[in-house]
C-alpha cells in the first residue's frame, strides 16, 4: 500500500484545522447570524487546497478568490487565511512566482476594499500581518525552490566529475595497454625473429660449417634469455610484484650498436651529432623505432643488408633506415610494427614516414622533436 506524501498530509491537517475552527467560530464565535458562505467557501477553498501538487496555479487561485470573498461578506471570523499560506508556498515552490505575486496582490487589495465596505472590519494590525505572512509564504516557497535547484545542480556536477573521472582512469588504462602491447611486440617480435633467422642459419650450416651453427645456437640462447627478462620484467610491472626484480637496460641509440648487431643484418650505419645526451622520451622511442625498422628488414624485405643514417640537427633527430631487397614492408600503416613507430612519432609531436623507395627496397623515416622536450 502506498503511504500518503508529506504534502498530503500536511494539506489534510490544515483543512481538519480550518474546518474546525469554522465549526468552533460558530458555536463559540459570539454570533449565530451566518449565511452560506461561511460554510461553502471554506469547503470549495479545502477541495482546493488537496489539487496544490498537481495544479498549483488553480488551487492557488480558488482559495485566493474564496479568501477574498470570505472576509467582506461571510459572518464567521474563520481561520480560512490559513490555507493561502500553503497555497503561495506551493506555487512559489513549483516555479509560480508571477502567478503568485499577482493573486496575493490582488487578493490583499480586495480584502482591502471590502473591509471598508462596512460590512466587516479587521484591524488595520491584523490586515498588516495577513500581507506579511502571505509575503512571507511566497518567499519561502522561491527560497525552498532555489535551494532545491542548486542542490539538485550541485549533484550533477558531482556526478559529471565523477563521470569525468572514470573516462579519465578508463582513456589512461587503455594508453597504458596500448603501450605495453606495443613494448611486447617490439621486444617479443624483435627478439623472437633473430630467433628464427639464427635457428634458419644454424640448420644450414649445422653440416658445413659446424663453427657457424655454433655462434647461431649462442646467439639464439642470449637472446631468448633476454627475451624472457624482458617479459618477466613486463609481466612483473603489470601484476605490481617485486618492484625490485632486475630489468634490462632500457634500450638507447648509444648503445646503437648493440641493437645493430642484434639485428642479425649487414647494416651501414652513419650517425651524424651527439647521441648520448638526448632526452630520455626521445632516446627511448627512437631506439625502439630503430629496433622494429631493423627487425622489417630482415624479416620482409629479403635482403640481408641495410642502411641505418641517425642525424641530430639540434632541432630535430633524424632516423633513416633503407633496404634494396625485393620484398615490402609497406602496409598502409596496418602492421603492429609500423602503427608502433609511428604511434611513438606522433606521440612525441614528430611524424613517421615509410613506403617502397623509388629505386626499389623500402625506407622508414622518422622524425623526433628535440626543442621542448629537454
Amino acid at each position: 500500500m502506498r503511504r500518503p506524501s508529506t504534502s498530503t498530509i500536511v494539506s489534510v491537517v490544515t483543512i481538519v484545522l480550518v474546518l474546525s475552527g469554522t465549526v468552533l467560530a460558530y458555536f463559540f464565535g459570539g454570533t449565530r447570524q451566518t449565511n452560506a458562505l461561511d460554510f461553502v467557501l471554506p469547503v470549495i477553498a479545502s477541495g482546493a487546497l488537496l489539487l496544490r501538487e498537481r495544479f498549483p496555479v488553480v488551487a492557488l487561485i480558488v482559495v485566493a478568490m474564496s479568501v477574498a470573498g470570505y472576509y467582506p461578506w461571510a459572518r464567521l471570523d474563520g481561520p480560512l487565511i490559513v490555507l493561502t499560506f500553503l497555497v503561495f508556498y506551493t506555487a512559489a515552490d513549483r516555479g509560480h512566482l508571477t502567478a503568485a505575486i499577482a493573486t496575493a496582490s490582488a487578493s490583499l487589495l480586495a480584502m482591502g476594499l471590502g473591509e471598508t465596505g462596512g460590512v466587516r472590519h479587521v484591524e488595520d494590525s491584523v490586515f498588516i500581518t495577513i500581507a506579511g505572512w502571505i509575503v512571507a509564504s511566497i518567499a519561502f516557497g522561491g527560497v525552498a525552490r532555489n535551494r532545491r535547484a542548486y542542490l539538485h545542480e550541485a549533484r550533477q556536477h558531482a556526478l559529471d566529475a565523477l563521470r569525468n573521472q572514470e573516462e579519465e582512469a578508463r582513456r589512461r588504462a587503455s594508453e597504458e595497454r596500448l603501450r605495453i602491447a606495443r613494448e611486447l611486440h617490439d621486444v617479443l617480435g624483435h627478439n623472437i625473429s633473430m630467433i628464427n633467422v639464427q635457428a634458419s642459419a644454424a640448420l644450414h650450416g649445422l653440416k658445413k660449417r659446424p663453427e657457424d651453427a655454433e655462434a647461431a645456437l649462442r646467439t639464439i640462447k642470449d637472446t631468448s634469455k633476454e627475451t624472457l627478462r624482458e617479459l618477466r620484467t613486463t609481466l612483473g610491472v603489470l601484476r605490481q610484484v617485486d618492484e625490485d626484480a632486475p630489468t634490462a637496460p632500457a634500450d638507447s641509440l648509444a648503445r646503437v650498436g648493440a641493437l645493430v648487431a642484434a639485428s642479425g643484418l649487414e647494416v651501414r650505419t652513419e650517425l651524424s651529432g651527439p647521441l648520448d645526451a638526448l632526452p630520455t622520451e626521445v632516446d627511448l622511442a627512437a631506439a625502439r623505432i630503430v629496433r622494429e625498422a631493423l627487425t622489417n628488414v630482415s624479416r620482409h624485405s629479403g635482403s640481408a643488408e641495410a642502411t641505418l643514417a641517425i642525424t641530430n640537427t639540434a632541432d630535430d633527430l633524424v632516423i633513416r633506415v633503407a633496404d634494396d631487397g625485393p620484398g615490402t614492408t609497406y602496409d598502409g600503416g596496418s602492421g603492429f610494427g609500423l602503427q608502433g613507430m609511428r604511434e611513438r612519432a606522433t606521440a612525441l609531436g614528430g611524424t613517421l614516414e615509410a613506403g617502397p623507395r623509388p629505386e626499389g627496397g623500402f625506407r622508414v623515416v622518422a622524425r623526433l622533436p628535440l626543442k621542448g622536450t629537454r
